[in-house]
């Protein structure tokens, strides 16, 4: 059993972990469960297809209850790359700035990890009435891909507890909806020839040409339509569509043989993605007529919706004194977890509106109301007292 923390100095030791998506996470995750290893705590892996990375399922307490009675703590161990020239410190080295903690995934999300590890590990486990159950996921940051693997394999989904609190920084809102994201490629092969003899090849630049003008219309006219729930994002009450990258050509003198256009788009809470991808290749089919083009999903993250009456949102809206509903136009784990029967609210210190940033950071006072919060909650879930 490892010597226990301070949140602060657990913190650190998180942040230290390069846990950017295109490494390993193996080295954080041995670390959380060797931090955690006492009698009473359950360590469960699920490693990724190729065993590389590993997705941590952690439970304390009793195994299983009665209408699926106690609580889940979710987030994710990977981080954005902090590959900028602006940061003021090291990135993978907790540091201070005026009332803050500064270093990547301070906010997103290692501050929820460290308060929702230690609550763990201030715990005893034979007091607990209810079990608490940590779902600490991979790949979060490269289309919720841990999570996504997580809901397909897990054997036993109907054993853990309903209500789930997915620790993303909202700056302590409660946040009961959110849209999804599914990001798809399409590929497109020509024949590749001297450009002094543009006769002798077929250029596939030119039919993504055509693509991207039939995508930009059907931009625009998602643009004009709101589907249900759109009064919840009134920033963006519809469904965004993205060309983000086109890459394409060896050379200017050459007829190019491959063009790829890779495009996003955010589904609201309770959309389907197949009507609109059938919208996207009439799109597609139009423009190009008899051109062949393979138009490939990269990864798909739900939209994620939760009844306004489902237990876990009322108690934490009554903790937080919050009347209002919030949304998000990100996608989180969520978007798959509540396949596999939970009930998830998005909560945690911090803000969205400095992760993925040079100096990301987070706010001392709400780290701190953080952790009492945190303890609050797996009191009322796993040692209610009546």
């Amino acid at each position: 059993m490892a010597h226990l923390l301070s949140d602060h100095d657990l913190l650190e030791r998180l942040v230290a972990f390069d846990s950017v998506s295109r490494n390993s996470n193996l080295p954080l995750a041995d670390f959380i469960c060797d931090y955690l290893d006492r009698p009473g705590v359950r360590v469960q892996r699920n490693p990724s297809p190729d065993g590389g990375k590993t997705n941590l399922v952690i439970s304390i307490g009793p195994e299983g209850s009665e209408h699926r009675k106690g609580l889940v703590l979710s987030g994710h161990m990977d981080v954005v790359p902090a590959d900028e020239d602006d940061w003021h410190s090291d990135p993978f080295r907790l540091t201070e700035s005026g009332e803050t903690y500064v270093g990547r995934g301070a906010a997103d999300m290692k501050g929820f990890l460290a308060i929702a590890t230690n609550a763990a590990a201030r715990l005893d486990p034979a007091k607990l009435t209810q079990p608490l159950v940590f779902i600490f996921t991979c790949d979060e940051e490269v289309g919720t891909l841990g999570a996504r693997h997580l809901a397909a394999s897990w054997p036993d989904a109907e054993a853990l507890p309903k209500s789930a609190i997915i620790g993303e920084p909202t700056s302590l809102r409660v946040i009961r909806m959110h849209k999804g994201h599914l990001a798809f490629r399409v590929i497109v092969e020509g024949t590749p020839a001297h450009s002094g003899y543009p006769h002798l090849g077929d250029s596939a630049i030119e039919p993504v040409g055509k693509m991207i003008v039939a995508l930009a219309d059907l931009r625009r006219q998602l643009a004009t339509e709101h589907p249900p729930h759109s009064d919840h994002f009134p920033e963006v009450p519809f469904v965004p569509l993205n060309i983000g990258l086109v890459s394409g050509g060896t050379a200017i003198n050459v007829v190019p043989n491959l063009c790829e256009l890779d495009v996003g788009f955010r589904l609201l809470p309770d959309m389907d993605s197949e009507p609109l991808l059938a919208r996207i290749y009439n799109a597609l089919d139009a423009a190009l007529g008899d051109t062949s083009y393979d138009l490939q999903v990269n990864y798909e993250s739900p939209p994620m919706l939760l009844a306004e009456d489902a237990h876990i949102y009322r108690s934490l809206c009554d903790h937080m004194g919050q009347r209002e509903t919030h949304s998000v136009s990100y996608a989180t784990d969520a978007g798959w977890l509540q396949t596999m029967g939970l009930e998830c609210v998005i909560w945690g210190p911090g803000s969205i509106e400095v992760a993925h940033k040079p100096n990301e950071a987070m706010p001392m006072a709400q780290f701190e109301d953080g952790a009492e919060l945190v303890a609050k909650f797996i009191q009322q879930y796993c040692l209610p007292t009546d």
